[in-house]
């Protein structure tokens, strides 16, 4: 009887823990168990964040699970923080753009200096405002809840976001935006409307992230990668979409890639699974 129920609790742990195509690189600590962004300046560590109710921070994570260093984050609240990028300068850029409810009316972008060159424990902020120029209502109906966003990446002299849509009933659909990378309060630009599937489950996108060559960009939803190429920088639609089904349905907060082949990823603690650290390879 006590071999057949260790049997049992060991199949139920497995299928609970199944993540699918993804390798599990290290557990993350229990202090980080709402990683809600990814950015790598080296490529044996990662940077993350965490989400609405965590603190003003950064944390540097290596590839066994440690935190190396952590900022508090200066002239920053973490009202919703949701993604993480950098440019070539190795500036740090943090995504304060959750919105679930649609009608926040303080979105910010905080751009931070290369974190892996600054010395203490507290690191300063810019902030980027701005604004989406066709919301008119905070919130609107719920039809037409698309203005929250997980998601961003940085090329050029720009930051571009991918808003998650909460409509009901959901459409998939979601909004491209561009912001300058500077100091200052802008009217953001429409660059375009997306879809790529209708479910919910797996259709909302959760973190976005641009290759070094920029010519192919990844938008991970719960389960899914969707991988875009031959786009054009101000119109996505040009480009073709290929949808890789990762088969695991943790989840998944966040992805940067660590080389031009290979990305990591990040997903929250819940359940029981979660709250680890991946690895996947782009074919």
């Amino acid at each position: 009887m006590n071999k057949l129920l260790l049997c049992l609790a060991t199949v139920l742990f497995c299928s609970c823990n199944n993540y699918g195509q993804l390798e599990v690189i290290a557990k993350l600590p229990k202090s980080l168990k709402e990683s809600s962004g990814l950015a790598t300046l080296n490529a044996t560590t990662v940077w993350t964040i965490e989400d609405n109710g965590n603190k003003d921070a950064i944390y540097n994570v290596d590839f066994e699970g440690n935190i190396l260093k952590k900022f508090k984050v200066k002239n920053a609240k973490n009202t919703d923080w949701e993604d993480l990028t950098t440019d070539r300068k190795k500036n740090l850029y943090i995504g304060d753009f959750g919105n679930n409810s649609n009608k926040r009316k303080d979105l910010v972008i905080y751009k931070l200096p290369n974190p892996e060159t600054e010395p203490g424990d507290k690191i300063d902020a810019e902030k980027i405002e701005f604004r989406y120029p066709d919301q008119k209502d905070f919130p609107p109906k719920k039809a037409d809840r698309i203005y929250d966003a997980e998601a961003l990446f940085h090329h050029g002299t720009s930051l571009y976001i991918f808003t998650k849509n909460r409509a009901k009933p959901f459409t998939g659909l979601f909004n491209i935006y561009r912001v300058p990378d500077t100091k200052g309060t802008y009217e953001a630009t429409l660059l375009g409307i997306l879809t790529f599937c209708k479910d919910w489950d797996t259709c909302q996108i959760t973190s976005v992230a641009i290759s070094p060559d920029a010519t192919t960009i990844v938008a991970l939803s719960y389960g899914k990668l969707f991988i875009l190429k031959g786009f054009s920088f101000d119109d996505f639609t040009q480009g073709s979409v290929e949808t890789i089904d990762l088969g695991s349905r943790s989840q998944l907060e966040a992805v940067c890639f660590l080389d031009a082949n290979t990305l990591v990823l990040s997903d929250e603690a819940s359940h029981g699974m979660g709250g680890n650290l991946y690895k996947f390879i782009l074919n």
